[in-house]
């Protein structure tokens, strides 16, 4: 007894304040329990003394027994069948053991420290739908993601595999490296500049017969007609259109001229070209009497509309001619070579003037209405601007441009006189360049700039409004009506023709508006209203000529005559009546 422990000082306090008295010690130790009642029993009960090992019911200072011992060695009799059940292990549904916390594992030996070494880089959190764009983790997403060619029908992925063109062992779609950096070649940056528009359409694409226009001003969307031009160069350096003053349109075709009677309708074939050669412009005269056909050999021939022949042919260009233009009995033809000639068609000797100022193919020519000035605009970016007087041809005499502009960057084929101020010229430029300027031929200054989202093919100033018409190349392939001197934009036409429109002509009411293009399609737009005339009219002139030896006839039109004054046309004999 002295070798076991003492008891904790707390309890030997606790009991020295309350000790048992001696009557609470003897009715505990008399205390009985009373087992209780058995099922099969008649009602008896059997009282039994339990097991007293407390030491509330014994006060003995010894250590009691084991539970254990004490249900194994009497009490409560342990059956068989109950015993080999607790040997097993097994635990009933529903009783106190189902319900007993079962520690299965109570022993979690600690995660090792994982040290990474400084060779080992350290992994990159990076976003589950977008894969590592590392050369390594992409090869390693390859071949984790490839195509399984042992699948259940090997044969039938190896035949899509072949159909498609496609690596069997390989991703459709992957990321890869980035594109190279564009050559810093200065050619090769310019060149990308000058293809630029072609890749650049500004707006949304609209249909053929679309058209924007303002608030004030009405546009039709449709032609008002179109004719078949089958076998139409598409050239954009030639001038295959004319439109005379006397309602008809010269269209040259391949290697033949037409000429088409807006009144009647009718078509007749004027002529064609040598073998070999082909047709790169007309023009008609002003009074609409002859048609000047420039051919690809260098020459030009004069035909007559009204008998259908021709009367001469004026050779001595060296190259084509792209542009013709008429001032009375003169014919200014363009050549390719830079060279400007004046052909008088009343003598044999045609060629009375040259004019030498471009280093490029001339391919824009207009004489101004009161022939003073002559602008040519070539493929030199050049526009020129020459004094219409006409001299003798030597070899000392050369006529010089009074004024020339190298504002544009690209060829200038598109050249237009302002017919309400003489003094305005309209230039505009090819696809590098795609802007129009307008000049004052008397001082020579540049008063106005607009620039266009394609390439200028021709211009018009509207004769009775303050406007000008463009038409445009690629890549709108359209037609732009601006105001003047605001140069706004009052309305357009996209995709006017399916190929870029290169030729352009106005009617003789100065209404309509025939165009031309490579789709070998004539459309007439009308885009002009005519004004209505007011007040009485100051008179009319009227010239009949009969070109049968050039002479002239006279057909009387009124049974009152006022006045007669017959007047010497300059290029034929004709006389001219006024009634009144």
């Amino acid at each position: 007894m002295s070798n076991m422990p003492r008891t904790p000082a707390r309890r030997s306090r606790s009991v020295a304040k309350t000790p048992l008295t001696p009557s609470l010690s003897a009715a505990v130790n008399s205390l009985t329990i009373a087992s209780p009642a058995r099922k099969g029993s008649k009602g008896s009960s059997k009282s039994f003394v339990g097991d007293i090992t407390n030491p509330f019911f014994q006060p003995s200072k010894s250590r009691p027994t084991s539970p254990l011992k004490r249900a194994t060695s009497g009490g409560i009799q342990v059956s068989e069948s109950l015993q080999r059940q607790a040997n097993a292990g097994v635990i009933r549904k529903g009783g106190i053991e189902s319900r007993l916390d079962v520690i299965t594992c109570d022993y979690r030996p600690p995660k090792p420290d994982m040290k990474r070494s400084k060779s080992q880089p350290a992994v990159i959190q990076r976003d589950r739908f977008i894969t590592n764009r590392e050369e390594q983790d992409v090869a390693a997403t390859l071949e984790l993601m490839h195509l399984n060619p042992r699948s259940a029908s090997p044969g039938h992925t190896a035949r899509l595999a072949e159909a498609a063109n496609l690596p069997i062992n390989k991703r459709v779609l992957a990321f890869h490296e980035a594109p190279p950096i564009p050559s810093s070649d200065p050619l090769m940056a310019q060149q990308r500049e000058i293809v630029r528009p072609l890749y650049a359409r500004p707006g949304a694409l609209t249909s053929s017969t679309s058209s924007t226009t303002n608030k004030t001003r009405k546009v039709a969307m449709q032609p008002k007609r179109v004719l078949d031009a089958p076998g139409m160069v598409d050239d954009f350096y030639l001038n295959l259109i004319s439109w005379s003053c006397l309602n008809v349109v010269a269209v040259a075709l391949g290697e033949s001229t037409y000429v088409w009677q807006a009144a009647t309708g009718s078509v007749v074939h004027v002529g064609d070209a040598p073998e070999g050669s082909y047709v790169s412009s007309v023009d008609f005269s002003q009074d609409g009497a002859f048609l000047g056909i420039g051919m690809g050999t260098g020459d030009v021939e004069l035909w007559d509309v009204e008998t259908n022949a021709k009367l001469r042919t004026m050779g001595g260009h060296q190259a084509q001619i792209a542009t013709l233009a008429w001032n009375g009995h003169v014919l200014s033809s363009g050549c390719g070579d830079g060279s400007i000639w004046h052909h008088d068609v009343r003598i044999a000797r045609h060629k009375v003037m040259e004019l030498l100022g471009h280093a490029g193919e001339v391919c824009g020519l207009k004489w101004r209405e009161d022939g003073e000035l002559l602008a040519s605009g070539g493929n030199d970016n050049v526009v020129n601007v020459w004094d219409g007087r006409v001299g003798d041809v030597n070899e000392e005499s050369r006529s010089s441009a009074k004024w020339t502009k190298r504002n544009h960057t690209a060829a200038v084929k598109a050249v237009a006189w302002c017919p309400w101020s003489p003094s305005l010229l309209a230039s505009g430029g090819g696809t590098n360049d795609a802007t129009i300027h307008i000049w004052n031929t008397t001082t020579g200054a540049r008063l106005h700039s607009l620039s266009t989202p394609a390439q200028v093919t021709s211009l018009h100033f509207a004769p009775h409004r303050k406007e000008l018409l463009s038409t445009h190349g690629y890549p709108t392939n359209s037609i732009m009506v601006h105001s003047y001197p605001g140069l706004e934009k009052v309305a357009e036409i996209r995709d006017a023709h399916e190929s870029r429109v290169l030729f352009s002509c106005v009617g003789p009411s100065g209404d309509v508006v025939c165009t031309g293009a490579g789709d070998e399609n004539l459309k007439f737009w009308r885009v002009w209203e005519v004004p209505k005339k007011t007040g009485k009219k100051a008179g009319k002139w009227y010239d009949a000529i009969r070109h049968d030896n050039f002479t002239a006839e006279i057909e009387k039109r009124t049974t009152k005559l006022s006045i007669v004054r017959p007047l010497q046309h300059s290029q034929f004999n004709v006389v001219i009546w006024p009634f009144f």
